[in-house]
């Protein structure tokens, strides 16, 4: 969902940046694109672990404390701020025409899930949202793709699965899905997307002649 349904990359890059200087953690844009696709709990982790800050047991300086205070303000600039990633919203149509059931499978939390539904206007192109919040673990475990699959009946394998970011796409990979890998600009070449069965620099790429591709080839690149 995140960067490959909605542009919201810049706005949990933005809400990290204000709350981490809270502790005196002062990161670039740049620096937070390294934790692209994590988890917001394991991105406080890896920058702790990195940078740590004095006394995370503080009032307001918790593991959880900050990584609430960022998805909070992340709710907050997405549901007002926040525009479908270019081709979103008509690869989502394609598959809707054709009676095809379609999913998100996100890292984020249910209420996130929500606000962009909502703010994209997509809520009838879908079948069903899962988070993998909901899941014992979350990506690059396989975990959220496999529980969506289950949801929608179908068999993994029978699945194909989007994703922008490197830990997302190996929890689909992991899940046994064919999978489209649509990375940001700044890590299009990036050799962890190699796994993905086509790698495209945008959705408004995504064709029918390429779907029809994918289900006639074993693999396709």
């Amino acid at each position: 969902m995140d960067g490959l349904l909605v542009d919201s990359e810049p706005h949990w890059r933005a809400m990290e940046r204000e709350v981490f200087a809270t502790v005196g953690l002062y990161l670039t844009d740049e620096e937070c694109k390294q934790t692209t696709g994590l988890p917001i709990l394991d991105v406080v982790h890896y920058w702790f672990a990195r940078r740590p800050w004095a006394d995370p047991a503080a009032p307001g300086r918790g593991f959880q404390e900050l990584a609430d205070a960022i998805t909070e303000g992340v709710h907050e600039r997405i549901a007002h701020m926040a525009e479908p990633m270019p081709g979103a919203v008509e690869t989502l149509n394609f598959f809707a025409h054709q009676g095809i059931p379609t999913a998100i499978a996100s890292a984020s939390p249910m209420s996130l899930i929500e606000v962009v539904v909502d703010r994209l206007g997509i809520r009838q192109s879908l079948t069903l949202w899962h988070s993998a919040t909901l899941e014992a673990r979350n990506k690059p475990a396989p975990d959220v793709y496999l529980g969506t699959a289950r949801k929608l009946g179908v068999l993994p394998a029978d699945c194909l699965a989007f994703e922008d970011s490197g830990n997302g796409l190996k929890s689909a990979h992991s899940a046994g899905m064919r999978t489209i890998a649509v990375p940001g600009a700044f890590e299009l070449n990036d050799p962890k997307f190699a796994i993905a069965d086509v790698i495209l620099p945008s959705l408004t790429e995504f064709s029918a002649t390429l779907f029809d591709t994918l289900q006639t080839t074993e693999n396709y690149s």
